[in-house]
C-alpha cells in the first residue's frame, strides 16, 4: 500500500536533504499507524503537534489506508489549534523539563530563567522516559531514539550542541518569554530561592561579600546563597541577549 505524506516547516530538518519540502510517497505492508510511519521517516512523535489525514485531524493510533493524504505539522507557537488537536489530551507547553545527561549547561540556564528543570548526569534513558511520563515534563535531548519511546509524549529534539543556542531554541519552541522569572531557582539543585536577611547568613559570607552586598537569597532545598555579584551580571547579560534574539513582540521580563 502507498500513502502520500507531507511534512511541514522544521520537521524537514529530520529528513534527508533530497526528501525535504516535498510530498513523499511512503509504501508499507498491511495497515500501519500514522505514528509508526512518521517515526520510520526519522521524525520523533514529540515533534508533531497536528496530523491531518485527508483534511481531518487524527490521533497517532490512526491506521493509514491506501491513498491517504497525510499532512504532518510541528508545534504551533502562535496559533491556537486546540479545537483541531487530536494527538494528546493536553498541550505540550507546560514549562517543566527533564534533561538528558549531556545538557548540564542548558539545565543551569533554564533554572536561571526560573523553569523547573530536573537534571542529573547519570539518568539512563528509561529513567528519563519514566520521569517525563509520570511528572508530565518536557524531555529535552539530542537523541531522536529516546524521543521515540512510547512513554514520551512531551519532548523536544535539540538541533545544536551550543548551550546558548539550545536555550534560545527551547524558549522559541515553547513560547516561554512571557513565563520567565529570572533568579528564582537554584542553578545547582533546582530548588526555589527565597529572600533571606543578611543577619541570618552573615557568618557564611566572605569578608568582601559581607561588606559590599546587602540583599541575599537562599535555596530552600540545598542552602546555596545568592547575591547580585559579577555572576549575576553575567546572567543578566545572557537574559538581555535572549530577549534580543527572541521574538521582539514577546512580553518583557
Amino acid at each position: 500500500m502507498d500513502a502520500n505524506f507531507r511534512f511541514y516547516a522544521e520537521l524537514n530538518e529530520f529528513l534527508p536533504r533530497d526528501r525535504q519540502y516535498q510530498t513523499l510517497q511512503i509504501s508499507f505492508k498491511d495497515r500501519q499507524s500514522v505514528k509508526h510511519l512518521i517515526e520510520s521517516s526519522g521524525i520523533p512523535h514529540t515533534e508533531v503537534d497536528l496530523v491531518l489525514v485527508n483534511g481531518q485531524s487524527v490521533d497517532f493510533s490512526y491506521l493509514v489506508r491506501q491513498g491517504d493524504r497525510v499532512a504532518v505539522y510541528p508545534v504551533f507557537e502562535s496559533v491556537d489549534i486546540t479545537p483541531l488537536l487530536k494527538l494528546r489530551p493536553a498541550p505540550l507547553r507546560e514549562a517543566r523539563f527533564v534533561l538528558d545527561g549531556h545538557l548540564g549547561r542548558l539545565a543551569a540556564y533554564l533554572r536561571m530563567l526560573g523553569f523547573d528543570s530536573l537534571y542529573r548526569n547519570d539518568y539512563n534513558d528509561q529513567e528519563l522516559a519514566k520521569i517525563s511520563d509520570e511528572q508530565k515534563r518536557i524531555l529535552l535531548t539530542r537523541d531522536r531514539g529516546l524521543l521515540k519511546r512510547s512513554l514520551v509524549t512531551r519532548g523536544y529534539c535539540l538541533r545544536t550542541r551550543d548551550p546558548r543556542q539550545q536555550l534560545l531554541g527551547v524558549v522559541r519552541r515553547f513560547d516561554l518569554l512571557g513565563q520567565v522569572q529570572p533568579f528564582t531557582r537554584c542553578i545547582t539543585c533546582n530548588g526555589k530561592l527565597e529572600p533571606v536577611s543578611k543577619t541570618k547568613i552573615e557568618d557564611q559570607l566572605e569578608p568582601l561579600t559581607r561588606k559590599y552586598f546587602q540583599e541575599f537569597s537562599r535555596c530552600e532545598q540545598c542552602g546555596q546563597i545568592y547575591w547580585k555579584g559579577s555572576h549575576h551580571d553575567r546572567m543578566q547579560a545572557l537574559l538581555d541577549w535572549l530577549k534580543t534574539e527572541s521574538d521582539g513582540n514577546s512580553t518583557d521580563f
